[in-house]
């Protein structure tokens, strides 16, 4: 099929009354999760996990993938009215947007806010159908081999660009990778970890990781915060940006949505890296430097549209080459292998339905988005005022709830309380958890990889070595991982 093809048979996908609904719930969802402080799409996502297990594949990712983008969405509202991001990748936003509300600027903040983000969705949309198909036929090429080389690049990258040290974000990894070995070998049938506990020899669920990881330790990190939010009080008027806002925006939003796709890519970088690269670049761009950081709306719309057209491009290595390049799209890797879908170069030619469906529903969805972002501003405001203490009882609950409806099973449930306080201890020392969730993904996956691998080669590792492209992402690996200590020995000797 065609472009235009392709495009009308993802719209006769995604318009279907059960897609449509799942959209529409996902935006929903997303905005009011990153409308609150506190949560984030990370958190979301994981804490919705356990609801897809009960609808179809296809409506399960287009429902993630509103939680995402509509997250990315919310939390600008967050960050503008009450100084404080909504998500992580709208920390920028707060350093002009919340200036802009105090001129009483509020209003034209969150609509260049909500009209940047459509911009750069609607073209990250049309990136992914132009770009993916194209990386399909590439990917075709490859082999377990290259496979093994293209997961471990994707685990290195991960590492390599946490931001923490290297060596702690290894170390997550690695520990991700046991985790993923807990249970029945799956070619010899050995137990491997389970301590003779009958409910691990299938292994450990995603689910109590996740939620325990994401979900349980942000809520006692929450806890622990006693300030009151400051919220904006004043009328909240003129969300259509006028035609000055305008032209000091358009080449920022342009900037900004082309800058987020591109480096949302790569793997590791996620949404929060191009949000500053973007601010610093308007900045430097700018005819009045001085100015950002007191109201100048540039500063909102750059980073606002980044932070969702690199949301987006993360998509194109997942569904292409069924590599995670973050955390959150580990976990929607999760729910693909859940619903027995393997990303990769495949999954365009046995689920194009969920393929071009999903593609399709992000135009409908970022439609969605603006028009829930725009006119109902007011009642985003009025959950902002809803009490933390009680919030956290019921995304408790909903923890424990989705954790034990995974399998029934109460080791699930002590599972989830055990992650959830390794998380906790794990973000009071500042321990990345996206290495860890995509070490626990991709580990069974590298190993089904490796051991084909060596089957192909009669137990040979010269096989790595006597592929071109396979050789190439071993080398690009070990430069990433030498870069770090050669750097510090160069610095070191130039010091002395």
């Amino acid at each position: 099929m065609d472009f235009a093809q392709n495009l009308v048979y993802g719209f006769s996908v995604a318009i279907s009354p059960v897609n449509i609904f799942f959209c529409f719930l996902g935006a929903l969802l997303g905005t009011l999760i990153g409308v609150l402080p506190g949560l984030g799409p990370a958190a979301a996502i994981a804490l919705l996990l356990p609801v897809t297990f009960k609808i179809p594949a296809t409506a399960s990712i287009i429902m993630l993938a509103g939680i995402l983008y509509g997250a990315m969405y919310g939390g600008s509202t967050t960050s503008i009215l009450v100084n404080i991001p909504g998500e992580s990748a709208s920390v920028v936003t707060c350093f002009d947007g919340y200036q802009m509300s105090k001129k009483g600027r509020a209003g034209p903040a969150l609509g260049i806010a909500a009209f940047g983000s459509f911009i750069a969705g609607t073209f990250s949309t049309i990136m992914i159908m132009l770009l993916a198909p194209l990386l399909v036929r590439a990917a075709l090429k490859f082999g377990p081999p290259e496979f093994v080389g293209l997961m471990l690049l994707g685990l290195t990258m991960v590492a390599f660009l946490s931001e923490e040290s290297l060596l702690v974000a290894l170390m997550m990894t690695l520990i991700g990778l046991l985790l993923g070995t807990i249970g029945i070998d799956p070619v010899v049938g050995n137990q491997r970890f389970t301590f003779g506990i009958l409910s691990l020899m299938t292994g450990i669920e995603i689910i109590p990781l996740v939620m325990g990881i994401f979900g349980i330790s942000e809520v006692l990190m929450n806890l622990e915060q006693t300030q009151e939010f400051e919220i904006f009080k004043g009328k909240i008027k003129g969300l259509l940006p006028t035609r000055t806002d305008w032209q000091d925006s358009a080449k920022p939003i342009a900037r900004g949505t082309v800058i987020g796709f591109f480096l949302g890519i790569i793997p590791g970088v996620g949404a929060i890296i191009p949000t500053f690269i973007s601010y610093a670049l308007e900045k430097r761009l700018s005819k009045h430097p001085d100015k950002f950081g007191t109201g100048v709306i540039e500063g909102v719309a750059g980073p606002e549209s980044t932070n969702n057209s690199a949301s987006m491009g993360g998509f194109i290595p997942l569904l292409t080459l069924g590599l995670p390049t973050t955390g959150i799209m580990a976990m929607f890797l999760g729910a693909l292998v859940i619903h027995g879908v393997q990303p990769g170069p495949l999954l365009v030619k046995q689920h194009p339905d969920l393929f071009w469906g999903v593609i399709a529903s992000m135009y409908i969805g970022n439609f969605m988005l603006l028009i829930l972002n725009l006119p109902l501003i007011g009642i985003w405001v009025q959950f902002l005022r809803i009490p933390y203490w009680i919030l956290f009882p019921s995304i408790i609950l909903f923890c424990l709830v989705g954790s034990y409806s995974v399998n029934g099973n109460y080791v699930d449930i002590i599972l989830l309380m055990i992650f959830g306080g390794v998380g906790y201890l794990m973000r009071k020392a500042k321990f990345p958890g996206g290495p860890l969730i995509l070490g626990f993904i991709l580990g069974p996956m590298i190993e089904e990889a490796l051991r084909q691998t060596l089957i192909l080669s009669d137990g040979e590792f010269a096989i790595f070595f006597s592929r071109p492209i396979c050789l190439s992402l071993i080398v690009i690996n070990l430069l990433l991982l030498l870069s770090t200590p050669i750097k510090e020995l160069l610095l070191k000797r130039i010091m002395t």
